[in-house]
């Protein structure tokens, strides 16, 4: 496996896996309906990534030449805004591959801690990882999450 920029002709891939990451892993914290609300399979498109914005960071993990998780910085307001790793690669260490990438490219960067809204089944992931729980809140989908940070 490695860890790389994300690039354009990545952008379907990220649809389709980000979907397929929140059907699989969504019901360990959220109702169906929630679920289906946030995947979003139908309204998801390959132009919702936009992986050359000025101030964010996309990166992706490729794994036997397939693109097995993204993860998404977002330098400016110093916050993760995502990580999802594809059903078939869980737990074979991709999430920490990517969020050890975005903490170094973060660092690199100036910034000296990272805030994110961890959706209720990632929040374990990221207390291993070193974040802290600081509050709670809701997506702005409307779905509730934990307020978590980490000082680089």
């Amino acid at each position: 496996m490695y860890v790389r920029p994300a690039t354009r002709t990545d952008r379907t891939a990220l649809a389709e896996l980000h979907t397929a990451a929140v059907e699989a892993f969504g019901p360990d914290g959220y109702a169906a309906e929630q679920v289906d609300e946030w995947a979003g399979a139908d309204e998801r498109s390959p132009a919702d990534y936009t992986v050359d914005a000025a101030g964010e960071h996309f990166t992706v993990a490729v794994r036997e030449g397939a693109v097995a998780g993204f993860g998404h910085l977002v330098l400016d307001v110093e916050e993760v805004h995502a990580v999802y790793v594809h059903p078939d690669r869980a737990r074979r260490g991709v999430g920490s591959a990517l969020l050890a990438e975005l903490e170094g490219y973060a660092r690199g960067h100036g910034c000296t801690g990272l805030a994110l809204q961890s959706s209720l089944n990632a929040v374990e992931f990221y207390e291993r990882a070193g974040y802290e729980r600081v509050g709670g809140g809701e997506s702005p989908g409307g779905l509730a999450v934990v307020e978590i940070e980490k000082e680089l």
